[in-house]
């Protein structure tokens, strides 16, 4: 497949180059496989598969993009032809660029044969798994919503008339489930997913324990009066707002004024303990590839050292603008769009300390497992006021479930105002963190 996409883009770019534009070509084969269980019988099974092509073309600093799923030789010419047509009707702007060639890649471990040799029935069996063991952990488990497994496997093919070539075969694994806990007239949701590179490092028996145990944590919460009190947020609550996070260092968001993070390179913008990373390199992460969406070496970005603002993400477009090295942080979904700032893996660097000594002291907190309405949060002003539930701190200890609570404040306080991390690092996603500790958030209650 990679020969078929290298011949395909290099017919692309020699057509480009007789009409005198630079160019890229991006081309993507992917699978994609998920299977869904209740009650042990499969309830959906789907795979699909596609392969692709998007031009990137600039002509005079005119920036024309066309995308193909077919990629016969009469489409790929049309294609060419296209692209160049619309980049006479767009605005030349002196940043539009694409990267210059060569590059020496990092050899990263991204493939896992096991995936694709793993049988159906093993990979039906590993969804059956997990909701078996939820099913079995706790009889108040009454139902399982959905419980799954995906994978999916991509080669991309990245070459421009620069001198970019750049090639590789990733994939990775998941399952998940969705249910809920019901004691004495009261049902509670719990979730649990599992995203890997390596089928052998799936766990079923984690993964439905887990989301049994966070609906009965859940089962008769109590409402709290408003106060100020220190808390301890769970490590998917703390991606959550590394979401917000990641648009704030976006370099092509700075450069726009949408984000708080403008104008505040070495700076302090968090507490000194907190380390922020975006590592396509990391081992095992799922942003984890050899170059990004334009064909820029993937490496690793330090973000935020000590509390103190080091570096934003860029792509080749905001490097330019900026006068600086793109970064690696070109992302693409897809051939079906222009590559813009993205995180690998977005990673909060762990603490020493354990889950249980970050609230030991605590005489009356909120540990926080659930955040509701994130998308409203403001990354340019910084503000945010979103629902939450967790459970009751008192004498260093969890104690009682807490719901109907809203916590507030601005994310330029919440970043200096943690106080301890965890050694807990999970990743949700490309999104990592451990457990953090607040000295105080804004709960309003009753």
């Amino acid at each position: 497949m990679e020969s078929f996409l290298r011949n395909t883009g290099e017919k692309a770019l020699e057509l480009a180059r007789k009409r005198g534009v630079e160019a890229e070509a991006f081309l993507l084969q992917g699978r994609e496989l998920s299977i869904e269980v209740i009650e042990g019988q499969v309830e959906t099974f789907k795979e699909a598969e596609e392969a692709g092509l998007g031009l990137r073309v600039i002509n005079q600093g005119r920036l024309g993009f066309v995308f193909t799923s077919d990629l016969s030789d009469q489409a790929v010419k049309q294609v060419v032809e296209d692209a160049i047509s619309i980049s006479r009707y767009t605005e030349a702007d002196p940043h539009n660029c694409i990267p210059q060639g060569k590059y020496d890649y990092p050899v990263l471990e991204v493939y896992d044969p096991a995936i694709p040799a793993a049988s159906l029935e093993a990979k039906i069996e590993l969804a059956r798994e997990v909701e078996r063991v939820a099913r079995l952990s706790d009889s108040r488990i009454s139902i399982v919503e959905r419980a799954g497994y995906e994978d999916g496997e991509f080669t991309s093919v990245i070459m421009n008339t620069n001198g970019v070539y750049a090639s590789g075969r990733g994939n990775f694994c998941g399952i998940y489930i969705f249910l809920v806990g019901e004691e004495n007239g009261d049902a509670q949701n719990g979730f649990s997913v599992m995203m890997r590179k390596n089928y052998k490092d799936l766990d079923a028996g984690f993964t439905g324990r887990e989301a049994a145990d966070n609906a009965l944590r859940a089962l008769h919460a109590r409402t709290i009066n408003s106060a100020h009190l220190p808390c301890v947020m769970e490590p998917y609550v703390v991606t959550r707002f590394l979401s917000l996070l990641a648009q704030m260092v976006d370099a092509g968001m700075v450069q726009k004024g949408k984000s708080l993070f403008a104008g505040k390179l070495e700076q302090a913008v968090a507490a000194p303990v907190i380390n922020l990373v975006d590592d396509a390199t990391w081992t095992g992460g799922i942003g984890t590839f050899p170059f990004d969406g334009e064909g820029v070496p993937s490496r690793k970005n330090i973000i935020i050292k000590d509390g103190i603002l080091s570096g934003y993400l860029y792509d080749c477009y905001s490097a330019s603008k900026a006068g600086v090295k793109p970064s690696g942080n070109g992302q693409r979904g897809s051939f079906r769009s222009l590559p813009s700032v993205g995180t690998s893996n977005f990673i909060l660097q762990a603490g020493s300390l354990s889950q249980q000594e970050l609230y030991a002291d605590i005489e009356k907190g909120l540990y926080i497992t659930e955040v509701m309405g994130m998308h409203t949060a403001n990354p340019i002003s910084g503000d945010f006021s979103v629902g939450a539930a967790g459970i009751m701190i008192e004498n260093g200890k969890l104690t009682y479930p807490v719901r109907g609570a809203t916590i507030a404040g601005n994310l330029g306080d919440f970043f200096l105002d943690i106080e301890a991390l965890g050694n807990d690092l999970r990743f949700f996603g490309g999104k990592a963190a451990p457990s953090i500790r607040l000295k105080s958030l804004s709960i309003a209650g009753e």
